[in-house]
């Protein structure tokens, strides 16, 4: 009966079908555009990071490229730490909320519209009233449109990003009263 051998961790048992200097150019793009979650597949291997507020998570199919991303995930970590540190500070200066007011927050890296198109309406504005499911706003993530919903109801009493706006993920984007 034959045994099979795993690879050590961090020993690289095949080779990568895509050499390392692409994959550190494709981190460092990561990094540098604010992107939540990269996914590579091609065929045999299959690799998806995630950066943001979460610790960046690595799951790989092959051995091969679970080193790769450990050598660049304090990069991608730094990179988005500072600006979410940066976006944390204007909320913490207006003070704590009030009991009945709740925050929405960005569920994701992206940039913020308050209408779905230049010339529509905004979703919703200041002092509206809300339900469960009424769209709030939209997040662009990588040419792709997300509708942000209402999860509770209430009346929006802020509206704390402007239209175009970057947002990181965890952002406040509105605070509503309940």
């Amino acid at each position: 009966m034959a045994s099979k051998k795993k690879a050590p961790a961090g020993k690289v048992k095949s080779a990568s079908t895509l050499p390392l200097t692409e994959w550190k150019s494709l981190f460092e793009l990561m990094g540098q555009h604010q992107m939540a979650e990269l996914e590579w597949d091609s065929g045999s291997s299959k690799l998806k990071v995630r950066s943001g507020k979460w610790a960046p998570a690595v799951q790989a199919a092959a051995p091969m490229m679970m080193a790769a991303p450990a050598v660049h995930a304090p990069a991608l970590a730094a990179a988005a730490a500072v600006p979410a540190a940066a976006s944390s500070a204007a909320p913490a200066a207006s003070g704590s909320l009030a009991a009945n007011h709740k925050k929405v927050l960005s569920p994701f890296v992206g940039t913020f519209y308050r209408k779905p198109s230049p010339d529509a309406p905004t979703y919703v504005s200041e002092g509206q009233s809300v339900k469960p499911g009424d769209t709030l706003c939209i997040i662009e993530a990588m040419k792709l449109m997300n509708e942000i919903e209402a999860e509770f109801p209430g009346k929006v009493i802020s509206i704390l990003v402007e239209n175009g706006q970057p947002v990181e993920f965890g952002e406040p984007l509105f605070i509503i009263e309940t």
